[in-house]
């Protein structure tokens, strides 16, 4: 049985794999027959979010790729995270699946313009309140 798109994608450091991650894999899955998950690199984190991730993105792609709902993973560059374009030589996606803390935000009003004229979607689910990797990094240890 076809689902709503062919290929969707979904980018994000995912580290710290928490629920809010695995609904989102779950979330995309449900709606294309396969879903590819971009890695960001460990210079992406530091750079553009001012964290070391705990995992490096080679154990981060280890982690993702070995999820039921992830049918492939990829580590993604700063340039390709930026411009999302320039990942369609390497996975033909049909969507573009993200959290609503993205939704509005200037970079993904620029990548919708550019999706627009080649026919992607932009899908935005919503954003597990409650847990992210930097609640978890300041939670107090056991």
């Amino acid at each position: 049985m076809s689902k709503q798109y062919s290929i969707g994608l979904t980018v994000g450091v995912f580290d710290m794999l928490h629920p809010g991650h695995l609904n989102l894999f779950e979330n995309c899955k449900k709606m294309c027959d396969k879903l590819v998950v971009g890695i960001c690199t460990d210079e992406y984190s530091i750079q553009y979010k001012n964290k070391k991730p705990l995992y490096n993105d080679e154990e981060r792609l280890r982690i993702v790729s070995a999820l039921r709902s992830v049918d492939s993973a990829m580590i993604v560059s700063i340039e390709e995270v930026e411009d999302k374009t320039l990942i369609l030589d390497r996975c033909k996606f049909d969507v573009l699946f993200s959290g609503s803390d993205w939704q509005g935000s200037e970079r993904f009003a620029h990548t919708q313009a550019q999706f627009d004229e080649l026919g992607i979607d932009i899908v935005f689910f919503p954003y597990t309140d409650g847990i992210s990797t930097t609640n978890l990094r300041d939670r107090p240890r056991i």
